[in-house]
């Protein structure tokens, strides 16, 4: 079974064909700079090479265009025509309270998603136009969605909601949906396969680190609480969001720098985080070259950085009432060891303990890095958002027949 993934958003469309049976990447990549100058798309072919095609790129459906076009060409295509596509599986950031798991995009489905326009309005509109265009270029093919909220669905109320009026949320449906939830569900189930462990069985915390980041503590494989809320803005410190900030900042600015709720949301979506302490980037590989040049505000982005992470993961060791795992992911938590090193020393007073030789040199690759006296198994699984949703969609489609 061969099933497209799609993952669109404002100006860009990322796209990976698998083929289920033999667990095989057909090809993949993503069309960037949509509707704006020097758009183009790039290509990973099935023996790894990249290939670079520029055009003008106006809108997502051209742009699902150009992806099924090389899919199936001759030069650098992965099949010979789009018939061998059994299924498009769709990233969908927000299904607020109304999606609890994945789901057979039907156009009741799509009206919902629509009414999560409000609570997600940079998301939901480019993962629909992903949707509608595959209806129009692929009509006969069933399409899935999968949705970034569902996992933290089965988080208690005491952990979801705010101390606001009660009457807000049953207006406006204002409570902690969390985000990540297709990469948590990914590498906790796989963490406990690595570790013959019973998912259904075990206390973990999956930390997703990297410019978007997030914290899921997970009890018998359900997500219990995560650290981004109503926003993917709440929580740790990001690449370019503030995280965690006391909702007085947010108005003291706003009449200070005499700024509407969108320009705000610019301020502390965009320009804040890594980037905004460190005046340099967002880029982990920048920050660590600065403070090797002793900039002293990159060493405080870092710093402060890596202490939300160890806060997050230890007040969730006590919410959750102990932890058997801890899962590092996304592109620093997969990568960065000098951040994994940090945190973990950070916890040592909890009996967690790591092979520094080990997390030195590990990169990418699925690795238990917790010594054998630690008091709970520390691993490195990277993560594949992508084959959880085609395999959502190939089960969805099982279940059909």
């Amino acid at each position: 079974m061969k099933i497209l993934v799609l993952n669109c958003g404002s100006s860009s469309v990322k796209y990976k064909l698998l083929d289920m049976n033999s667990h095989e990447e057909l090809g993949s990549g993503g069309v960037e700079k949509i509707g704006m100058k020097g758009s183009f798309l790039k290509h990973i072919r099935r023996d790894g090479q990249k290939v670079i095609l520029k055009g003008e790129i106006l809108e997502h459906q051209l742009a699902i265009e150009y992806i099924l076009g090389v899919l199936t060409s001759q030069k650098h295509g992965a099949i010979d025509s789009l018939d061998e596509i059994n299924a498009v599986g769709h990233r969908v950031v927000h299904g607020g309270e109304k999606f609890n798991s994945s789901v057979l995009i039907t156009d009741d489905v799509i009206q919902k998603i629509v009414e999560c326009i409000d609570i997600a309005p940079l998301h939901n509109p480019p993962n629909l136009a992903g949707i509608y265009a595959i209806n129009e270029l692929l009509p006969s093919v069933p399409q899935v969605a999968v949705f970034d909220t569902a996992f933290h669905q089965t988080m208690p109320d005491y952990a979801y909601m705010y101390g606001i009026p009660y009457s807000l949320y049953i207006k406006y449906g204002i409570r902690r949906y969390g985000f990540h939830g297709t990469s948590h569900r990914y590498v906790s189930k796989r963490a406990c396969d690595f570790l013959g462990l019973d998912v259904q069985k075990t206390k973990m915390i999956t930390a997703h680190i990297g410019n978007g980041a997030s914290v899921c503590a997970i009890e018998n494989g359900k997500s219990v609480d995560t650290s981004m809320g109503f926003t993917p803005a709440e929580g740790l410190m990001m690449g370019t969001r503030s995280g965690d900030v006391d909702m007085g900042v947010v108005t003291f600015l706003m009449e200070k720098e005499m700024i509407g709720s969108s320009s705000a949301s610019i301020l502390f979506n965009k320009h804040s985080g890594v980037l905004g302490v460190s005046g340099i980037s967002s880029d982990m590989r920048d920050i660590e070259n600065a403070i090797a040049n002793g900039n002293e505000r990159a060493k405080l982005a870092l710093d402060m950085y890596e202490y939300r992470i160890k806060k997050y993961i230890g007040s969730y060791m006590a919410a959750l009432g102990g932890c058997d795992v801890l899962v590092f992911t996304g592109g620093v938590g997969e990568n960065q060891t000098t951040t994994r090193q940090k945190v973990c020393d950070s916890l040592a007073f909890m009996g967690v303990k790591i092979d520094a030789e080990l997390n030195a040199k590990t990169r990418g690759k699925e690795t238990l890095l917790s010594t054998t006296d630690s008091t709970l198994k520390v691993v490195v699984i990277p993560t594949d958002e992508e084959f959880m949703i085609a395999s959502d969609a190939m089960e969805i489609l099982q279940n059909l027949k």
